[in-house]
């Protein structure tokens, strides 16, 4: 195994990204709280249009407005109402974080939608994804790339002692590479992405935003070995999803981080979160199936809930944070 070290301190917890609620300084003084090690940039969908992953994001591309049309995001020929909306929610989150943060010193996780979930959700202005075009990827994937830069820059400038830690968040990408996004019909899908070109526009995203980026995928079929090749330093994903364990333990094994989704997102029958034992023995159980001497474990290896927390109650998401801190820490010690 490498000896590399990761961007994290040993024994870390932190958030996938979205929390239940709409105060994004409650939501941001729980993260602080909760997550001490690793805490992030909060996300609160329920805010509305522009607070989603999608427009969220989008707000952040540069020379590449979007507008909503008919409940869905596609390019505009100029910036209007919900892009500005969205660029005054991530203002507000940022201020909110550099408010509550200022004397941070440690890494501080953002996260924003990768460039191929992008294109398979965002329209063109004459109809049609923009995953349908290969060129109108590539120019999404630059203007993310020069807007993923100057966030960061953002991010970094209110939070001086920091080191930003960014994800990317990637949902779609299985479904884009298998060839299974829909047409707008219904009846027919997209072609499927070149694997080696999905890899070399990822590559470039990374080296072009330049600090350490996680990729995120709580989809099943997650293309860790794709992942690995862009120069990430880790892959976040379900445990729950993770069948075959071959590729997981080939890019462990090379140096990559795992953001662990240990914890479920939803509430189970019983309406208890799990507790930071099980959800720490969720991890060491994968592990010791990877056959991984345990002294790495709790250095390459972050503890996270499943996916967001978006769809829980207030009360869930806090105490799936607190479990996850807690199982880290018992990580952490062995």
């Amino acid at each position: 195994m490498t000896d590399q070290a990761w961007p994290w301190p040993a024994g870390s917890a932190t958030g996938i990204g979205s929390l239940p609620g709409t105060d994004i300084a409650e939501a941001q003084r729980i993260v602080l709280g909760e997550l001490p090690a690793l805490p992030h940039l909060p996300e609160l969908p329920a805010r509305g249009p522009g607070a989603d992953l999608i427009g969220r994001t989008a707000g952040l591309l540069v020379e590449m407005p979007v507008e909503l049309y008919a409940a869905r995001w596609r390019i505009a020929p100029r910036p209007g109402r919900e892009l500005r909306r969205a660029r005054d929610l991530m203002e507000r989150d940022l201020d909110q974080l550099a408010e509550q943060a200022e004397e941070y010193a440690g890494p501080v996780k953002v996260q924003a939608g990768g460039p191929f979930t992008l294109a398979a959700s965002v329209e063109r202005p004459i109809g049609g994804r923009l995953l349908r075009d290969p060129g109108a990827v590539r120019d999404l994937a630059g203007s993310l790339t020069e807007g993923l830069r100057e966030h960061v820059a953002a991010v970094a400038r209110r939070l001086p002692r920091a080191s930003v830690l960014l994800q990317l968040d990637e949902p779609s990408l299985p479904a884009v590479l298998a060839g299974r996004v829909p047409t707008e019909s219904g009846l027919g899908t997209y072609p499927a992405a070149e694997s080696g070109v999905a890899a070399s526009l990822l590559r470039d995203l990374v080296e072009g935003v330049g600090v350490p980026t996680v990729v995120h995928c709580c989809a099943p079929d997650v293309p860790i070995a794709l992942i690995r090749s862009t120069g990430a330093v880790g892959v976040a994903l379900d445990l729950s999803l993770v069948t075959d364990l071959d590729p997981l333990g080939e890019a462990i094994d090379a140096g990559l981080g795992l953001l662990a989704g240990a914890a479920p997102t939803r509430a189970p029958s019983t309406g208890r979160a799990p507790t930071s034992a099980q959800v720490a023995d969720r991890v060491r159980e994968l592990w010791d199936r990877l056959s991984f001497p345990r002294a790495r474990l709790a250095e390459q290896v972050v503890v996270t809930p499943a996916c967001g927390l978006a769809g829980a109650s207030p009360e869930y998401a806090r105490a799936v944070l607190t479990a996850c801190r807690d199982a880290g820490r018992r990580l952490a010690e062995g």
